[in-house]
């Protein structure tokens, strides 16, 4: 026979709606709080209690150190005692002794009733936040228990209550007292008093659990709801799709002459439900959405500055279906596809394109073949004002094509002069290009690379372990994938992983050591032939390279006579110029000597044909000079040296506001003090 002590804790359990694990620790706490507070405990010391569920008996156990020698009672106990509880025990264990009074019961219930009670509502309040909790974002029952101007209380389960918000109420919705309504759970609040739980009855989310309670299709995923508007009350959109072949996502919604989908609008007051077909196609479910007979067309425009924008035609005697009452058809056409849409009128339509085309001209040339079907739209819309006849259907095509025509050319227009859009191809051309002069260079370097480059393999170059590492994990496998690198160049090597400066000089070090050579590249006119003995070098790609022979050495004719040769004249430099300012005349071969070859003597090189150069310089004019090709000159001796180690220094200016470019030369003269000063000559 159970216990009074086990009667009663059953009870607690029963009527707190609690676990017997949950109640037990609550008590056991609130008796180990007793304890504590009456016979003054430190609060570092481990108080624990525990209770025999069938006879009802509590005991408290308080942690004590095993000492030698005991200095406090309270938090120690000796060795001897230790060891009649436990036998093995040791100095320095810690135990729990038993310390419970002789007249624990009765204190205990009177120091612990306040305490167990305040822990079993806690436990209550968590045990029910829990609960609701995972029941958020669904549908539960609920009985109203009391209506106010802020909302309406609704009793729950047991003893727990759900407010429903003036916000969260249909419009126009009566409740009376003891009603059972559907409601959704919006939101779990913890306070101090308890969880809070806020429903809802307007809630779009509302109506899809409502289809997915009422449709077995949804439930069980054949078909797929991907979007809901509602304006609770009055009228709501839901688009459907179906996940497997052979089925109709809107009649299944709908079900048999309208029967699920007139219980769910029951349970919402009558509330007016629009199922479409969900289409990725945006001007497909556009045209779905609006729920029209017909529609003549739509256009949309995704880059619009306002927002993605549908521009939507109908025929005029739908306009206002389209529309709908106060706009909210069309209101909860954007909600339901997240587009913004703009309706008009399909004569509307058709006289904004012709102003569009007489405005600016240069869309017909966008319009292609809608280009042709201008000049009837226009008739027909002047046809139609006089004698408010109904469109027909090859009329409603012609304004369909030049209507969409206009739109997507204006919005066209708009992306080419968008300064992202110019930035954009910019950036585009300039890819290409660089891809291109890319893939003319590394044709280039492959052209200048032996054919058996290829045929070597990369382990056969001197190379270190790590250089030929970095080398393979950069994609390079032979010797003429290196060598196609160093014709590039170097910044082609180096912009390998792993490849430095000092792996440059020994991957070029390696290839020079291997014999392998770049061919040189030269142009070759189609004339130029090669001489069958020169020989013949392989290209990678199989061609054969055209060597092209040595130029022969001209012999000029010598003259007896030394005045007859020419003596080549020395190219003026600045020194040149700044004779010629003083003088304003130009310098002579006579007036410069240069080194001329002695009578007799052949010439190694044949004399060049004199280049006439203007010069500019302010305020003298233009001073013509021959330029002539500087002849070899042999080192300078040591005297030479000596004598050209002090050099003019002199500065290139630039007056822009002239445009002119000029020499300025400084020169430097002793002063009485000892300072130099600088004056500059033009």
């Amino acid at each position: 026979m159970k216990s009074e002590f086990a009667l009663a804790f059953n009870q607690i359990c029963a009527e707190y709606s609690l676990p017997r694990e949950v109640v037990l620790d609550a008590v056991c706490a609130a008796l180990a709080t007793a304890y504590r507070r009456d016979w003054k405990v430190p609060a570092t010391q481990n108080v624990s209690a525990d209770i025999n569920l069938e006879t009802g008996l509590a005991r408290i156990y308080v942690e004590r150190s095993v000492l030698e020698e005991v200095e406090d009672h309270q938090i120690e106990i000796s060795l001897k005692e230790a060891r009649k509880i436990k036998a093995d025990a040791q100095v320095g264990d810690l135990m729990m002794i038993d310390v419970t009074p002789q007249d624990f019961g009765r204190i205990a219930a009177q120091t612990a009733k306040q305490v167990i009670t305040q822990r079993l509502r806690e436990a209550e309040r968590e045990s029910q936040f829990n609960r609701f909790s995972r029941q958020e974002n669904e549908i539960i029952i609920g009985t109203v228990q009391s209506v106010t101007p802020h909302g309406v209380t609704l009793h729950l389960e047991r003893t727990e209550e759900a407010l429903m918000p003036k916000r969260e109420q249909i419009p126009g919705e009566r409740y009376v007292i003891h009603q059972k309504i559907r409601v959704y759970v919006l939101e779990v609040r913890r306070t101090s008093r308890g969880p809070e739980i806020i429903v809802s009855r307007s809630h779009p989310l509302m109506l899809r659990r409502l289809l997915e309670l009422e449709v077995p299709e949804i439930r069980s995923g054949q078909v797929e709801i991907h979007a809901v508007a509602r304006e609770a009350g009055t009228r709501a959109k839901v688009a459907v799709s179906a996940r497997q072949v052979g089925i109709d996502p809107v009649g299944a919604c709908v079900g048999m002459r309208g029967i699920r989908i007139q219980t769910i609008s029951r349970e919402l007051q009558g509330e007016r439900i629009d199922v479409v077909a969900w289409s990725d196609d945006p001007e497909t479910l556009i045209t779905n959405t609006l729920s029209l007979p017909s529609v003549v067309c739509v256009n949309v425009d995704e880059n619009n500055p306002g927002g993605r924008t549908a521009a939507v035609v109908v025929m005029d005697d739908q306009l206002s279906l389209a529309i709908g009452r106060s706009g909210q058809n069309a209101r909860l056409a954007a909600k339901l596809t997240n587009w913004r849409i703009d309706i008009q009128g399909s004569t509307e339509a058709a006289i904004w394109a012709l102003e569009q085309v007489n405005q600016t001209p240069e869309l017909l040339d966008a319009l292609k073949g809608a280009a042709v079907l201008v000049p009837r739209l226009a008739s027909i819309v002047r046809t139609h004002e006089e004698e408010r006849y109904p469109y027909t259907d090859e009329e409603r095509n012609i304004i369909a094509a030049v209507v969409k025509g206009v739109r997507q050319a204006i919005i066209q227009r708009r992306e080419a002069e968008r300064p992202g859009s110019v930035q954009a191809r910019a950036r585009q051309h300039a890819q290409h290009r660089a891809e291109a002069e890319r893939v003319k260079a590394t044709e280039e370097a492959r052209a200048r690379v032996p054919r058996k480059a290829y045929e070597i393999p990369l382990s056969d170059l001197s190379l270190s372990s790590k250089v030929y590492t970095n080398l393979l994990t950069g994609g390079i496998g032979n010797a003429g994938q290196v060598m196609e690198r160093m014709a590039e160049g170097d910044e082609a090597l180096l912009m390998l992983n792993g490849v430095g400066v000092k792996a440059l000089q020994e991957i070029k070090q390696a290839v020079e050591d291997s014999g392998l050579n770049l061919l040189e590249q030269v142009d070759v006119s189609p004339g130029d032939t090669t001489p069958a003995d020169e020989g013949e070098l392989e290209q990678p790609d199989g061609t054969e390279a055209i060597r092209v022979p040595e130029a022969e050495t001209v012999e000029p004719p010598v003259s007896s006579e030394a005045e007859e040769i020419e003596e080549p004249v020395e190219a003026f430099g600045v020194d040149a110029v700044e004779a010629a300012v003083e003088t304003e005349a130009a310098p002579t071969a006579e007036e410069y000597p240069t080194a001329a070859p002695e009578a007799g003597a052949e010439a190694t090189e044949p004399a060049k044909e004199s280049t006439p150069v203007a010069g500019i310089i302010p305020g003298v004019g233009a001073i013509v000079y021959d330029e002539v090709e500087e002849p070899e000159i042999e080192e300078p001796t040591a005297e030479a040296k000596r004598g050209k180690g002090r050099k003019r220094r002199r500065t290139v200016v630039f007056d822009d506001t002239t445009g002119e470019t000029f020499v300025v030369r400084k020169r430097r003269s002793g002063t009485a003090d000892g300072w130099d000063e600088f004056s500059e000559d033009f």
